[in-house]
């Protein structure tokens, strides 16, 4: 499974989430990467409003403020 954040640089609640999502995909051997809403015009329009915004495999699962039990939750499906 690969998580996906997408954020912005400069945007605390976007590293608070990646510490997070670093720790439970260490636990789970899951991936993640990160896209930036300002490289990208459509994430841009989506998101902006939501960053941090967490995909997995390119479904949305949280925004805002990421909880960790439920991203192991869903990683453990």
């Amino acid at each position: 499974m690969t998580v996906t954040i997408v954020g912005k640089p400069g945007c605390h609640l976007c590293d608070e989430a990646r510490v997070i999502v670093a720790q439970v995909c260490a636990e789970t051997g899951a991936t993640f990467d990160e896209l930036s809403v300002l490289d990208d015009a459509a994430l841009f329009d989506a998101y902006w409003e939501k960053i941090p915004v967490l995909l997995i495999d390119g479904a949305v699962h949280d925004f805002w403020r990421i909880d960790p039990d439920r991203l192991r939750e869903a990683l453990a499906r």
